[in-house]
């Protein structure tokens, strides 16, 4: 399963991001990280149901990946 950044857009509420936890559960992902400084977290979440996440107005979803400096 692809990993994905999940995190509130700005004016949603933080029952927004316990629903969009619950959904990941229930739709067989994973949370596997927690943000402190944002509202967001990543999981590990089937490919074929992100776009039931990418599908909230108040939410950002996006793929993790590495980010690397020079």
């Amino acid at each position: 399963m692809p990993s994905i950044n999940v995190s509130l857009k700005d004016g949603a509420s933080a029952d927004q991001l316990d629903a969009a936890k619950k959904q990941v559960t229930d739709q067989g992902g994973k949370i596997v990280n927690e943000f402190k400084l944002i509202k967001g977290f990543t999981a590990e979440f089937p490919e074929d149901k992100v776009h039931t996440l990418q599908s909230n107005e108040h939410l950002n979803v996006e793929a993790d990946g590495q980010v690397k400096t020079q």
